[in-house]
């Protein structure tokens, strides 16, 4: 059963039509090239600017596209022998350009066989392909860091942890906190979290009505995902350990948490400082505090151990009668510029 492809108004002629094939095909970024079955050229319209200035008297494939597209192309024409057979190739020009080469065989009646070639610019298509793989890589790898993270807490939680209910629940609040500097990452097209965007953040859900009690300043950098990631977690085990204790609230003395860019050895680096105020009590601490369990066992591993290993930093966490603080310090090659 054969089909009608075109149609047109009686009357209209074919130069008039030409007219509008014209602007239909350069908008589309397409190029046809006509040629009979001895591969004479008998039309070309809207060629690429990098291939017209072979065009003359007699073009052919070869003084259009060189030698090493023309031949190619010739092992591809061979084989189109019979009416409807089609084929395509694809061609990289320099470093940024592709075209693909759709050629079919057409047989009008009464004149013979027909290679109808149409060119169709690809480089835009390939180019977001190519970034689509490199961003899928990139999920992957990142994907893999954050399990890792993830299973190395589980571990370190369940080594901590004495029940299930309390592993549960300290697992339960480090995930959380991982995923909302996630959200802060992905939010940033992978790009990172601002500090104070960072701290609000992992401090505002455990003081819900006492905001204000945790005061920030300094450089609000953007820090790098890996940065925002660890940088979260130790300001999660911070905050915990403040809202624990009890006496954050009690003492209405504020947190100060501050980020200053510095020198350390020469190198540009960061320093995040937590600085924590407690209330006074006869003999120091208050009754049935040290300054161990304060430091909560596996708080005091993130904050020590594990967050400036993976910054490529070092951290100090010191506790005395009236004060908690901490100090990261880590270089600038981990912040996003």
């Amino acid at each position: 059963m054969s089909h009608q492809l075109t149609w047109q108004q009686a009357g209209e002629g074919d130069d008039k039509l030409r007219d509008f094939f014209m602007p239909a095909l350069v908008d589309l970024g397409a190029s046809v090239i006509i040629q009979d079955f001895d591969r004479n050229y008998l039309f070309v319209t809207n060629l690429p600017v990098i291939w017209a200035g072979g065009l003359s008297e007699r073009p052919d494939d070869l003084s259009l596209f060189g030698g090493e597209i023309a031949e190619r192309l010739a092992v591809l024409k061979g084989g189109l022998i019979k009416n409807g057979q089609k084929g395509h190739i694809e061609f990289s020009v320099g470093s940024e350009e592709v075209y693909e080469f759709r050629i079919q065989a057409l047989e009008i009646d009464g004149q013979g066989l027909y290679l109808v070639t149409t060119i169709v610019d690809r480089s835009e298509e390939r180019h977001r392909e190519r970034l689509l793989r490199a961003l899928l890589r990139e999920v992957s790898h990142r994907s893999k860091n954050l399990l890792a993270i993830i299973q190395s807490i589980a571990l370190q939680t369940a080594r901590y942890s004495v029940t299930l209910d309390m592993f549960l629940n300290k697992f339960r609040g480090r995930l959380y906190s991982l995923s909302q500097s996630q959200d802060l990452i992905t939010d940033s097209s992978w790009r990172g979290a601002y500090f104070y965007e960072l701290v609000r953040q992992q401090t505002e859900k455990y003081l819900p009505e006492n905001a204000h009690l945790v005061r920030i300043s300094g450089d609000n950098v953007l820090l790098t995902p890996n940065a925002s990631l660890h940088l979260g977690l130790a300001l999660h085990e911070l905050i915990v350990n403040a809202v624990s204790h009890g006496s954050l609230v009690r003492s209405g003395r504020a947190i100060a948490v501050t980020c200053h860019r510095m020198q350390v050895n020469g190198q540009d680096s960061l320093e995040i400082r937590w600085d924590e105020g407690l209330p006074r009590a006869e003999g120091g601490l208050e009754s049935g505090q040290t300054e161990e369990s304060l430091k909560a066992n596996f708080g005091s591993t993130v904050l020590e151990r594990v967050v400036p290993a993976s910054v490529n930093g070092k951290a100090r966490y010191h506790i005395t009668p009236d004060r908690i603080s901490y100090s990261l310090v880590f270089p600038i090659d981990h912040i996003s510029e």
